[in-house]
């Protein structure tokens, strides 16, 4: 079926692609309008079993503008203005990005897209101590140091994943604030220093994303960037406006254009190299405000976004349905390294003859 694919998106390109090219287009982005389907420009390199030849040549799109993390799946965030990139996501000391996760009585991982009063729940880190605050109820912590090291299986997405449980107080204080019951549901934390899930089957048509990209909780990739500029544009859209922490980003960009984001191929924030490896698809975790946690009545920004931002190549939509793309997926492609608030964000300058010319239909 891959290689099917390929074939195709390569035949689309032979007009414009030289013979030893090694770059596929594979969508085009084009909002224009209300109601109107919108194509992406994608580059494609089915290089990624090969050795990483990094680009030379970086041109500056925008600036940090916020950096963000989520040490538990679906709960609140915690911003920080300096922290460590590495091959699970954000990290400062004993903090890393959806490192834990909220779990029912039967293993199922549970988020704010059944329980929208989760992103109510704050978390704060000193040292090893998380702690936990919500609306009318008492704070409570959890030392990841004393967490008994003793893992079980659970899932994310029908994929079994390592974890350990967080004890009975920090199980019985989610339970209370979100199911009104002493008991239902569990904490639990990612016990590893690396990814094991492999790449979801959904996501395997994105050729650039690799197993090590998948991170310890998230659904997809360790990291998210979202296009200050971009959010903007649906804001014209809508009657209500959205933030940015709609959508659950780890980096926000301000000074890009809109939507350029869809086109990107290699990213660097300061120092830190990454590659976009593909587009990420919204849900209705977008309509819950991320202050009340109460979903919006109208389904905003959801249904707005599928008006203009759904992806329709043939070839890509049994993959993707009818989900629309705010944002992109970005997977680490360098060493570790620190980012800061402010930092300035470029992309790779391709090779003039490298970038085929493809005109929309």
């Amino acid at each position: 079926m891959r290689e099917t694919l390929i074939q195709l998106l390569r035949a689309r390109m032979v007009g414009n692609v030289t013979h030893n090219r090694t770059r596929l287009a594979y969508v085009t982005a084009a909002a224009v309008g209300a109601g109107t389907a919108v194509f992406f420009i994608w580059w494609w390199w089915w290089n990624h079993k090969k050795k990483y030849q990094l680009p030379t040549k970086w041109r500056k799109v925008g600036e940090l503008s916020d950096l963000v993390t989520y040490p538990v799946k679906s709960l609140g965030p915690i911003r920080y203005t300096t922290m460590e990139c590495t091959i699970l996501g954000l990290k400062v000391g004993w903090l890393r990005d959806r490192t834990l996760m909220v779990i029912d009585i039967d293993g199922h991982f549970v988020t704010a897209r059944q329980m929208p009063k989760m992103v109510q729940v704050s978390p704060s880190v000193s040292g090893s101590v998380i702690t936990l605050n919500a609306p009318g109820m008492m704070s409570v912590s959890i030392d990841l140091a004393r967490i008994c090291k003793k893992s079980f299986r659970t899932a994310v997405w029908g994929q079994a994943v390592p974890a350990c449980d967080c004890g009975e107080e920090a199980a019985r204080w989610l339970s209370r604030f979100l199911l009104q019951e002493d008991a239902g549901l569990r904490l639990v934390y990612y016990p590893l220093d690396k990814p094991v899930r492999e790449i979801r089957e959904k996501n395997r048509i994105f050729p650039l994303i690799e197993n090590v990209d998948t991170g310890a909780f998230p659904d997809a990739t360790s990291y998210n960037l979202i296009n200050e500029s971009s959010i903007m544009d649906l804001n014209s859209r809508l009657e209500e406006s959205v933030t940015t922490s709609n959508f659950r980003p780890n980096f926000v960009v301000k000074g890009a254009n809109v939507y350029e984001e869809d086109t990107w191929d290699w990213i660097k924030i300061g120092d830190v190299v990454f590659r976009n490896v593909k587009p990420c698809t919204r849900c209705i975790f977008t309509t819950v405000d991320p202050e009340t946690g109460v979903k919006n009545p109208k389904v905003e920004p959801l249904k707005t976004l599928k008006s203009y931002r759904q992806i329709m190549d043939p070839e890509l939509r049994p993959y993707t349905g009818d989900a629309p793309v705010m944002g992109i997926h970005l997977a680490l492609r360098g060493p570790n390294g620190t980012i800061r608030l402010g930092d300035p964000v470029y992309v790779d300058v391709p090779k003039e003859e490298e970038t085929p010319v493809i005109s929309p239909p």
